[in-house]
């Protein structure tokens, strides 16, 4: 974004704000705005995300759960990891995570099998051709997102990171309190192997 288009934005923004308190009669937005700018952001993000998906045929959110499959491997994980372990640790609900391994396992990049002490459950793990996928486009995506970021100091994005990580908890517990947390995240156990079942219907 050009500066003066920066401070138009800046600007509409502020009159916005303004219309808000005096429409609605409050003094303080800051929790609207906040929100708003992480969804801009996000939106920012996504975009820029989808074009290195264009470029390596993979999207942002599948090469995540590939290098999070990765590391557990290089941990000595063999066994691999359960939808529910996945979708807790992205924090993205079960039909997010149904989604993206159909996508995965029709591209032949990561396959299931039972859990050898809990038939209910499902273990995800990369194939020959994933675990490949991964070592060849991972460090260009990582590099090109850094360099994104050039503009920011190191110690800047330590705390952004530190507060959305706040801000991350903050949500997760209203989510508790008000009773929906269960809708979003699944529970453990044999919900694990509901969340293949999904998956296994959607590629069917």
């Amino acid at each position: 974004m050009e500066p003066h288009c920066e401070t138009d934005h800046e600007a509409m923004r502020a009159r916005v704000n303004q219309q808000i308190k005096k429409l609605f009669d409050v003094e303080d937005t800051r929790g609207i705005e906040l929100l708003l700018t992480l969804q801009h952001t996000a939106h920012l993000s996504e975009f820029i995300e989808n074009q290195f998906s264009g470029e390596m045929e993979l999207s942002g959110p599948r090469m995540r759960l590939m290098i999070r499959l990765l590391v557990e491997e290089q941990m000595g994980n063999r066994e691999g990891i359960s939808p529910t372990e996945l979708s807790r640790f992205h924090r993205v609900s079960k039909n997010t995570i149904s989604a993206l391994l159909r996508g995965l396992e029709e591209q032949g990049l990561i396959r299931r099998s039972l859990d050898s002490e809990d038939l209910r459950v499902f273990r995800i793990q990369l194939t020959d051709a994933g675990r490949e996928m991964v070592f060849k486009t991972a460090p260009v995506r990582i590099a090109g997102m850094n360099k994104i970021l050039s503009g920011m100091e190191p110690d800047e994005i330590a705390k952004l990171t530190a507060l959305l990580d706040k801000l991350q908890l903050a949500l997760i517990l209203h989510l508790r309190n008000t009773g929906k947390f269960g809708e979003l995240f699944p529970p453990p156990g044999g919900a694990g192997k509901a969340a293949l079942e999904q998956t296994r219907e959607g590629g069917e």
